[in-house]
């Protein structure tokens, strides 16, 4: 099992391929394995590298409870530790937050970006519209955070993806080893819905950004993520969009073929 150090805390990380690099970053209550689907596709044609954040899985998990930020300069960390710089980066949910974020910070290490629907929710927070969606989420949330806060995670887990991610009756058709995954990374969400910064981005500061960006979506998701697509749009002087048509919020499992062959036309470009 291949780890590197980067500020203190052991990361998985697994490589395959040669070619231009290419780093995936997984979102909420996952790990690596959730792009099994497309890394073998992905490697006939870059050098891909795909890891564990911390916390999840088999990467280390501090004592202290994780950041956005901590997320951030272990991506940049990594890309650094591993020569992989200038990467492509493609990130989902909350990687993508992560992806967007290293844009804004370390341009510098990346010589592109996909990102599918980041849920920098606070950017819509000066929106009337949003209000009812906003407070819809936090209703769906907090019954998950007092599971997470007594430790159950088994349960916290399953109403997640029945109310919030997948939706009802889905926690049923995932296979167990992804079941698994959920319940195991639990606490990260945790860490997540307590930090602060974690639903929000420096527009002015991702304007700086000027390497090709890809903003996608799902025709199948929730409706707040075109939104706020838009406004992460109107800040980066060379975004390109795609709906990804059938296809909710983790196409790369569901419609892996469509996700290998956008991503890659951006990536090599």
């Amino acid at each position: 099992m291949a780890t590197a150090t980067v500020n203190g805390v052991d990361l998985y990380y697994a490589a395959e391929g040669s070619g231009p690099s290419l780093v995936l970053v997984h979102g909420s209550w996952g790990d690596a394995d959730n792009w099994a689907q497309v890394v073998s596709r992905l490697a006939e044609h870059c050098a891909v590298v795909s890891y564990d954040r911390r916390g999840h899985s088999r990467s280390e998990r501090p004592l202290t409870p994780d950041s956005v930020h901590e997320d951030v300069a272990d991506l940049a960390a990594l890309i650094e530790a591993l020569d992989l710089a200038p990467a492509f980066v493609c990130g989902n949910s909350f990687g993508a937050l992560i992806t967007l974020r290293l844009a804004a910070a370390r341009a510098d290490l990346l010589r592109g970006i996909a990102v599918h629907e980041p849920p920098a929710v606070r950017l819509l927070s000066d929106d009337p519209a949003f209000a009812p969606v906003a407070e819809a989420l936090a209703r769906a949330d907090a019954p998950v955070r007092d599971l997470l806060e007594a430790e159950e995670n088994a349960a916290a887990a399953e109403l997640f993806v029945e109310t919030i991610a997948l939706g009802p009756g889905q926690w049923a058709q995932l296979p167990e080893p992804l079941r698994q995954t959920f319940i195991r990374n639990a606490p990260t969400y945790l860490d997540e819905l307590r930090d602060p910064d974690c639903d929000d981005l420096d527009l002015a500061a991702l304007a700086t950004y000027s390497e090709p960006a890809l903003l996608t979506q799902g025709d199948q998701s929730p409706p707040m993520f075109a939104p706020i697509l838009d406004r992460i749009a109107q800040a980066l002087p060379h975004a390109k969009r795609h709906l990804y048509v059938g296809a909710g919020h983790v196409p790369h499992l569901t419609h892996p073929d469509d996700y290998v062959r956008v991503s890659l036309e951006t990536a090599l470009h």
